[in-house]
Parts: structure tokens; sequence; C-alpha cells
């Protein structure tokens, strides 16, 4: 079973039922809510949809981390868990996105730091350190990678099913946010960022950088 099925079913599973007791109602405004709980049900399920990606082979690159439309590519001062200056890649979510987090690159997962915040629209920039997040700290035999999920205005927990001390391969699934959401990848200035703000990613499919030079 997908895990992401599995965390769609605590919801599936009540609507579910309100639903079949809907249906059992008299005719009338019981249609409406039939129809309503319907919906749900199915937006539900198609927004924890967990489609198969095709992983690039290619040893220098690095792959998007989530589904969506990728907001900034920056550099900043000082990245998580005291990496210093990195270049970043934000990654904007929306309801209509698969929201399953995947590995950028493979390596081990040696920190993951969850910090309580709000939860404010993702586009405002001060999100990124006021709202909910948890970080993960990669770490690769090129060098150290960062990912970020950030939860957004509508997204309220952030889900985990990798944990720290994991030999984790590119594109495998570490995650995901509920309902809309933002991801950055923060990577080493030696990296070549190949993709353009504006541009729809893939997780696990989309190549966004490139390393300097291939594993040795």
């Amino acid at each position: 079973m997908s895990p992401a099925f599995r965390e769609s079913i605590h919801i599936v599973l009540p609507l579910t039922v309100v639903w079949f007791i809907s249906m059992m109602l008299p005719v009338g405004w019981a249609i409406a809510i039939c129809v309503l709980l319907l919906i749900l049900i199915l937006f539900t399920l198609y927004f924890f949809r967990d489609p198969e990606r095709l992983i690039p082979e290619d040893p220098l690159a690095i792959v998007s981390a989530a589904d969506g439309t990728v907001t900034a590519i920056d550099e900043i001062e000082s990245a998580p868990f005291g990496q210093g200056k990195l270049k970043r890649i934000s990654v904007f979510l929306s309801v209509f996105d698969v929201h399953i987090n995947r590995v950028p690159y493979q390596g081990v997962i040696r920190e993951i730091q969850h910090t309580a915040g709000k939860f404010l629209d993702v586009r405002i920039p001060e999100s990124v350190l006021l709202n909910e997040r948890q970080d993960w700290l990669l770490e690769t035999t090129q060098g150290n990678l960062v990912v970020r999920q950030i939860a957004g205005l509508i997204a309220r927990r952030i889900v985990a099913w990798s944990k720290k001390g994991d030999l984790v391969e590119k594109g495998h699934r570490f995650g995901m946010i509920r309902f809309g959401s933002r991801t950055e990848i923060y990577l080493p200035a030696s990296c070549t960022v190949v993709i353009n703000v504006g541009q729809q990613v893939e997780g696990g499919s989309t190549i966004v950088a490139k390393w300097a030079s291939r594993p040795t």
C-alpha cells in the first residue's frame, strides 16, 4: 500500500461513512450533501495520488524534491544545520500538485529538525522562517544537501516516512506535506542550476541542478 494512500484513509473513511448515511436520507437536500461528499472523497483520493516517476540515471543530476512551480532561485548566507552559504531552489505546491516529497540525490539522512510555527501563505517570503517546517540534512558522496518542507496556509501537517540514519536513493519518497505547501532544496555553490523561475517540475524526475564533477 502506498504511504500516501495510508495518509488518506483517515480522511476518506469518515467521509465515505457520512456519504453512505446521507444516501439513506430522504431525497431533496440530502442529494446535494451526497454530491458534495462524493466530490470531497474523489478530490482527497486525487490529492494523495502517488504516481511512479522515471528517475534520471545521470550521476551528476540532482532532482526536484517536489512537484510544483519554481518560485525562486537564489543564494542564502546561512543555510539550515549551519551549512553556511548555499544556493536555494524554492518550489510552490498548489493543492492540485502531487505532494509526495522525494530525495534529490542518493545519500544518508544525517539530521532531521522539526520547527513549530505559523501557517502563513507560503508565497510570502517571511513564511520560510515563520511557518512550521521540517529540515532534512542529506550527506552524499558529492557534498551535503538540505531539503526544507514548509507547511502553508492550508497545509497543517508535515509527514515523515524516513528517519535519521536511513540510506536513501535518488527519487526515494521520504515524506509529504498535506494540502498546499512549499519545498526548498539547498545545495553547494559549486552546483549548476539548470531550471528557471516559473518552470513546472516533477519530484524525482525533473533535473534541477548538477554537481560540478562526477562522484569518485
